[in-house]
């Protein structure tokens, strides 16, 4: 049971940035596309595409510093979803800084939203929970597609777990093994290709793969 623990104590940065969490079924998808009964949950963006070096003039942190670390990744990321905002609450009902979905904060061991809004450092703990499980789910397609070349983008572990934020596992696995023909967009536009051009080349190493990773609550 402790393996299915996500601690914070590993955790490069309490304040990282933020993304929309919403559950998702993967309906009507090839079978190879499987994922054994797993809930597959997806993220909604705050903002549109809006250009990488005009969102970087307004961090909180210097990406300077960070660069391509986790931290760096997390910042981001973060940034792109929701400008630091750990109580923000968009209009599709989504939860803090990284905007969860209640389904995905249930399935992470979380019940008390309102707890959840004013505690980052719980937030930040729901995020890495999340990315593991998503790396769970994507771990034979990073090993099959990073380095590959879709839709003219070079396909890296990092652009995949930021596109599985957005449009949730499932549908990373279809648009990967469908040469980016099954493509996806969220409520605001925004598809996996932008994400996976957006966050590719970090190093994620740090997220350790766990198919049942929960948050540990204090």
């Amino acid at each position: 049971m402790t393996k299915n623990i996500v601690k914070l104590a590993a955790l490069p940065s309490v304040f990282g940035l933020v993304a929309l969490s919403m559950s998702v079924k993967d309906a009507e998808k090839p079978s190879q596309n499987s994922t054994e009964g797993l809930e597959l949950f997806y993220t909604v963006p705050q903002l549109d595409d809006t250009d990488t070096a005009e969102l970087d003039n307004s961090l909180n942190v210097n990406l300077a510093t960070t660069g391509k670390s986790f931290t760096g990744f997390k910042e981001a990321l973060g940034f792109k979803e929701s400008q630091n905002d750990y109580k923000r609450i968009n209009q599709f009902g989504y939860l803090g800084k990284y905007q969860f979905g209640r389904s995905t904060l249930l399935l992470l061991g979380i019940t008390d939203t309102d707890a959840f809004l004013n505690d980052p450092v719980l937030q930040e703990k729901a995020f890495i929970a999340n990315a593991s499980r998503n790396k769970w789910v994507l771990r034979k397609d990073i090993k099959r597609f990073s380095g590959k070349v879709i839709n003219g983008v070079k396909v890296t572990e990092s652009g995949i777990l930021a596109a599985a934020h957005l449009a949730g596992p499932g549908s990373v696995k279809s648009y990967l093994r469908s040469g980016g023909v099954e493509g996806f967009k969220d409520a605001f536009g925004t598809s996996i290709r932008s994400y996976m051009k957006k966050f590719g080349g970090y190093d994620v190493s740090f997220i350790v793969p766990d198919r049942s990773a929960k948050v540990k609550l204090d």
